[in-house]
Formats: C-alpha cells, sequence, structure tokens
C-alpha cells in the first residue's frame, strides 16, 4: 500500500515539473531570467 502513494507520488512530481518547465518556456523572459540566475550561482 505505501508503495502506491510512493509511486504516485513520485509520478506526480515528475509531471508538476514538466508542467513548470512547460509554463516557462510559454514567457521566454521568465525563462532566461531563471537560465542567468541559475549561471551566476558558477
Amino acid at each position: 500500500m505505501k508503495t502506491r502513494w510512493v509511486r504516485v507520488g513520485v509520478w506526480g512530481a515528475a509531471l508538476l515539473a514538466l508542467a513548470a518547465a512547460f509554463a516557462a518556456y510559454l514567457n521566454p523572459h521568465l525563462a532566461v531570467d531563471i537560465a542567468n540566475r541559475v549561471w551566476s550561482c558558477f
């Protein structure tokens, strides 16, 4: 029973991450801003 909920949680997190990435690319300025912020960490 617990394994099923863990699997559902992992799939939900993966779908949420994909949806967030897709939403970011709908607004190109946001995608560039996030990329610049990540790059400035290095």
